[in-house]
């Protein structure tokens, strides 16, 4: 039966993409994938005589052909992106037209570059007393941002901000993140990571800037920006030997 599955195929190291994930790119007739991001060792998980496409050099238009021809023959479609779709995926417009079209399909979420980096710094993203908020987000670029969703406006919740698809305008970052955060915020920017090519850098909105140009790094980055990366936090209540909750009582 013919159906479509967006599959989310993590932030690089091919082994970050899903059993589920791997198992339809194992039954797929048709391997549609975004080769500008994707590691291209997902394709190891393809079958012999799999039809595969590199979307990077497709548009909408000819993405859309592809699945609409496979579809009329009764083929399986994997859609392959890199991360998780549903993060900067242009996958909205796709599954609308599927739906327009009246072909089934189903997403498969992935681990998005955000997380692979947390993974990376070895650092968690929300602390007690420091935020317990994450902010996903971009400078606006071809893709226009809301006035109300400017980097200098989100700065001023101090939260953890994990920024994408930004890192060639890390002077114009830091210009805003100034409106929020002091001078001395640390911040990271990890490039490709879990890729085994992986650079981190890490330095303060001091710094940060030229540190970011040394390294040569100017695409396939995240910025994150946090007070979580001090150190200095009060322990979760979650482990506290004295904090009851459903599974354990709590020791006085």
């Amino acid at each position: 039966m013919t159906k479509v599955y967006f599959i989310g195929a993590g932030a690089g190291d091919p082994e970050l993409i899903t059993l589920k994930g791997i198992r339809v790119i194992e039954r797929a007739d048709i391997v549609i994938y975004a080769g500008s991001l994707v590691n291209p060792e997902i394709l190891r998980y393809a079958k012999d005589g799999a039809e595969v496409h590199n979307s990077a050099s497709m548009d909408l238009n000819e993405v859309l052909e592809v699945i609409r021809r496979g579809a009329a023959q009764g083929k399986l479609i994997a859609r392959v992106h890199t991360g998780d779709p549903a993060i900067y995926g242009a996958i909205q417009e796709q599954m609308d037209a599927l739906a327009e079209m009246d072909i089934s399909y189903e997403v498969i979420p992935g681990v998005s570059s955000f997380l692979a980096a947390a993974a990376a710094l070895k650092q968690e993203y929300t602390l007690p007393d420091v935020t317990q908020t994450v902010i996903l987000t971009r400078m606006e670029g071809r893709t226009p941002v809301p006035e109300k969703e400017k980097l200098a406006q989100l700065a001023r919740h101090g939260a953890t901000m994990c920024i994408f698809l930004s890192v060639h305008a890390i002077d114009e970052v830091v210009a805003q993140l100034r409106d929020g955060y002091a001078e001395d915020t640390p911040i990271a920017v990890i490039q490709k990571a879990s890729w085994p090519d992986e650079k981190i850098v890490r330095g303060t909105l001091t710094d940060i800037a030229e540190k970011v140009r040394e390294a040569g790094i100017s695409k396939t980055a995240m910025i994150v920006v946090s007070n979580v990366f001090r150190g200095q936090y009060e322990k979760s209540k979650l482990y506290d030997p004295g904090f009851s909750h459903g599974y354990r009582e709590g020791k006085s």
